[in-house]
């Protein structure tokens, strides 16, 4: 890996779709336990949800997340109850990110079926003992507005004091000329995000940016040592998907198969190779905004999951 100055940056490794299969548990549980990732995201629904839950009780280090699930997927509200959510099927949400995108900017997704939901798989992992230290979605969606308000509102309601950044800088830009146009044009909703109450007031912090978004999928040794050399000062998160390709992946609704065992190996590596002179600091989310301290101290007082949101 190519030698930069990390002196001044601290890095968050975070894995997402944390139980969605077993394989993909036993990976993330492996690389936090090699030092390889400091963070990681759960689904409410995935199939391997309780394993996860095991793993991250065994793991206290490790800083767990909700990774919010509002496209390709199934809802834990009754789909009755969040309509605007739910695709042609009437049971589970639309698979086509590029209708779900198109749906929230013609105004057909309604904030309420996204808080409703969004709180509905907060509140599900805070019951089984999760403490939740962040939030981020699936596919990215929260950097939409109408997704971004209620995500950040529940967010506010539960506790949670932090959440993904859900856009990629200039400088960490990876993959062909339409995957770097598509990540500049969302970057149209910054300023948007930026200005949300709960961001704005620090209720609900963040980080300078996320790195690895153009990269998924790609995500190898050489990608993830040119985007580490290029990091700069300031606190940022890299997304990884890591995961065993194994016939649990085979049925799960992904696209990223193979790719998860590479980017398993990759950070694998990478992790030796953190432990040479200068390397970033590496913090999770747990550690940023209103409840840092208070999770220090020992003083921070877990949500039950019962807790009014709507």
């Amino acid at each position: 890996m190519p030698a930069a100055n990390f002196m001044s940056a601290r890095l968050i490794i975070n894995a997402d779709d944390f139980g969605l299969t077993a394989g993909i548990n036993r990976a993330i549980a492996e690389l936090h336990d090699a030092g390889a990732i400091t963070s990681a995201t759960l689904m409410a629904d995935g199939s391997e949800f309780l394993g996860a839950v095991e793993i991250a009780r065994a793991r206290p280090s490790l800083s767990v997340g909700c990774h919010i699930v509002l496209v390709d997927g199934m809802p834990i509200s009754a789909p009755e109850d969040i309509p605007t959510l739910i695709g042609a099927d009437g049971k589970s949400f639309r698979v086509s990110l590029a209708e779900f995108v198109i749906d929230a900017l013609l105004g057909r997704i309604r904030e309420t079926d996204v808080l409703r939901e969004t709180a509905a798989q907060v509140q599900k992992l805070q019951r089984a003992g999760i403490d939740i230290t962040h939030l981020d979605t699936h596919k990215h969606t929260h950097l939409f507005p109408v997704i971004a308000r209620p995500l950040l509102h529940v967010a506010e309601r539960c506790s949670i004091g932090a959440v993904r950044n859900p856009f990629e800088q200039p400088w960490s830009m990876q993959g062909g000329m339409l995957r770097q146009l598509q990540v500049h044009a969302l970057r149209y909703f910054h300023s948007q995000f930026f200005s949300l109450p709960q961001i704005r007031s620090g209720v609900v912090t963040t980080t300078e940016g996320t790195i690895g978004i153009s990269a998924t999928g790609n995500l190898n040794p050489a990608t993830l040592a040119r985007t580490l050399a290029s990091m700069p000062e300031g606190t940022w998160e890299l997304v990884c998907h890591p995961g065993y390709n194994d016939e649990d992946l085979e049925l799960a609704p992904t696209r990223l198969r193979e790719e998860r065992n590479i980017e398993r190996l990759t950070l694998l590596d990478a992790a030796q190779k953190f432990s040479q002179p200068n390397p970033p600091q590496f913090i999770h989310y747990g550690q940023l905004g209103v409840y840092s301290v208070k999770r220090e101290l020992g003083q921070y007082i877990l949500p039950t999951g019962y807790e009014k949101v709507l």
